[in-house]
């Protein structure tokens, strides 16, 4: 039985982004994940949250239709993800690449763009990132890890997208990186319109940083506004009482 938070009016008169309904995701008689059903709303930034080996990566790449799914319904923006996919950016949590390979970054970024998107998309897109112009000209394979994030970060929001799907985006970027990358997704939230929702482990950043939070165990555990959804018997459920660090605050 799943600890879902009723939908507030505010989330209804937005729309809604993301509707899971009775999921099912199994890998050789392993269950992963099991009776999820929530719904995102349109324009928030959403953070999935559960503890290691909960489900999470695959909840979002079941969303996606990266991976089979067993059972469940899964909508876009009220419509099948064949309608939509072009309208996604996605980061996973590991781009696994060749770096002998010879590319450049311009060339990484030109693979993505689609026809409606001028070149000068992909500036404009390296510069909400926070790194300079210049990098386009590099080799992808010789890029530090926190370039190569925001350069997959980049190509993912280059074509405007209405949902942004980020799995641990902040991984390899520093705090000051990290804040500024947070910034801009605001930004583009404010600016488009844009639909984010981002897989973190970050309570601390969750509670301040989101307006909508799911939390997934294997099974759905709680979903709703932070300040509703991370209680602390919840987060007891997800984390265990033992693993809750007690200095994590959303007042």
């Amino acid at each position: 039985m799943s600890n879902q938070l009723p939908t507030t009016n505010n989330v209804s008169e937005r729309g809604t982004a993301v509707s899971v309904k009775d999921l099912r995701v199994s890998y050789d008689d392993h269950v992963i994940l099991e009776n999820i059903s929530f719904e995102i709303p349109e324009n928030s930034i959403t953070a999935i949250i559960g503890p290691n080996g909960s489900g999470k990566s695959t909840l979002i790449k079941a969303v996606l239709g990266l991976t089979r799914t067993e059972k469940g319904d899964v909508k876009l923006f009220g419509q099948p993800l064949s309608h939509v996919r072009r309208t996604i950016g996605y980061v996973p949590q590991r781009f696994e690449f060749d770096r002998q390979f010879p590319m450049t970054v311009l060339e990484f970024m030109e693979l993505a763009r689609h026809e409606h998107t001028d070149k000068k998309g992909i500036s404009r897109a390296i510069k909400n990132v926070g790194i300079k112009s210049g990098v386009l000209r590099e080799q992808l394979g010789s890029l530090s890890g926190g370039q190569l994030q925001r350069v997959l970060i980049a190509q993912a929001i280059l074509n405007q997208p209405k949902l942004l799907v980020l799995d641990e985006p902040a991984a390899g970027i520093d705090v000051v990186g990290e804040a500024a990358f947070f910034q801009m997704i605001d930004q583009l939230r404010k600016v488009h319109g844009t639909t984010i929702v981002i897989v973190s482990h970050d309570i601390s950043f969750v509670a301040n940083a989101v307006d909508h939070v799911v939390c997934v165990n294997k099974n759905l555990m709680c979903s709703g506004p932070p300040k509703l959804a991370l209680t602390e018997k919840n987060l007891e459920r997800l984390f265990g009482a033992s693993n809750i660090y007690h200095h994590h605050s959303h007042d």
